[in-house]
């Protein structure tokens, strides 16, 4: 179980590393729900929790806000140590005069992109469910004594394939670019005569180089020019024609030669074969 588990879990940080730019060391984002329950299920130190939950070689940096802060300090005695806990945290700027809601300032350092590259650590549901329409975000939640990585949405999946889809094609603009300097390398070309002949090129050579496609002489496949010859029988030799007409005379010579000899029969054969004879027929 935990083998399936911490495959999961890096399955997940791929996914965000690949597509969104995730890079170590990670920052990760803490509300005060969180700083509680690694508190009340002693996961400590936190940062070495983390650091095995995402499979990360160097020590990820816990972040959390003002606003955080301030509203653990309002939730009274029982969130003491919890408010102790979330002072010794790096905190992150946030642009709020007044202090506001930990979720509206979690969604506002957010963004609408997360540029910061935070994961976030919440066990809000509310929270979790407004983070996973927001491209990018990877959340991190506690069941118990044991923290999780929420796999990647539907609509992150998407946005990472509508991403690559915009990367691998080119826009309307770009190819208007394209179009345009290739005309006017072509212009000058005419216009210098022999020797813009030698720098002018055709539109479809620079738009190739312009996107990187390779001329396809660059990549011939190798392929096999006839069959493995460690895997075929050998061929068995046939006779020549003139060895076997050679063949066909000696045999009949060898016929011609051969003579039928007749059995020579003694006087004792004769006499033993003429009294059976007068035996039969006296």
């Amino acid at each position: 179980m935990r083998v399936k588990k911490r495959s999961k879990n890096r399955k997940a940080v791929k996914f965000y590393s690949t597509c969104f730019g995730f890079r170590e060391p990670y920052k990760v984002l803490i509300d005060g729900t969180f700083v509680h329950h690694l508190l009340t299920q002693r996961l400590l130190p936190a940062d070495d929790a983390l650091r095995d939950l995402l499979s990360a070689s160097r020590t990820p940096t816990l972040f959390t806000s003002k606003c955080v802060v301030a509203e653990l300090r309002r939730l009274g005695k029982s969130y003491t140590e919890s408010f102790d806990a979330a002072q010794l945290l790096a905190t992150t700027k946030c642009e709020h005069d007044k202090v506001v809601s930990a979720v509206n300032c979690v969604l506002s350092l957010i963004g609408d992109k997360n540029p910061e590259h935070f994961f976030v650590a919440t066990q809000d549901a509310d929270l979790r469910e407004r983070l996973r329409e927001i491209p990018g975000v990877p959340v991190i939640y506690g069941l118990k004594n044991s923290l999780f990585i929420e796999q990647p949405s539907v609509q992150q999946r998407k946005f990472a394939q509508l991403d690559e889809e915009k990367r691998l094609n080119m826009d309307i603009s770009e190819y208007k670019k394209l179009m345009k300097a290739a005309s006017e390398g072509k212009t000058t070309a005419s216009e210098n005569g022999s020797d813009g002949e030698q720098h002018g090129r055709p539109i479809s050579s620079l738009v190739k180089n312009a996107l990187g496609v390779a001329d396809k002489n660059k990549f011939k496949r190798n392929r096999a020019k006839g069959p493995n010859p460690l895997s075929c029988k050998k061929k068995k030799s046939k006779p020549q024609p003139a060895a076997i007409q050679n063949q066909g005379a000696a045999v009949d010579g060898e016929a011609k030669r051969k003579r039928v000899r007749k059995r020579k029969r003694s006087q004792k054969d004769n006499k033993q074969s003429e009294t059976a004879s007068q035996n039969w027929f006296p």
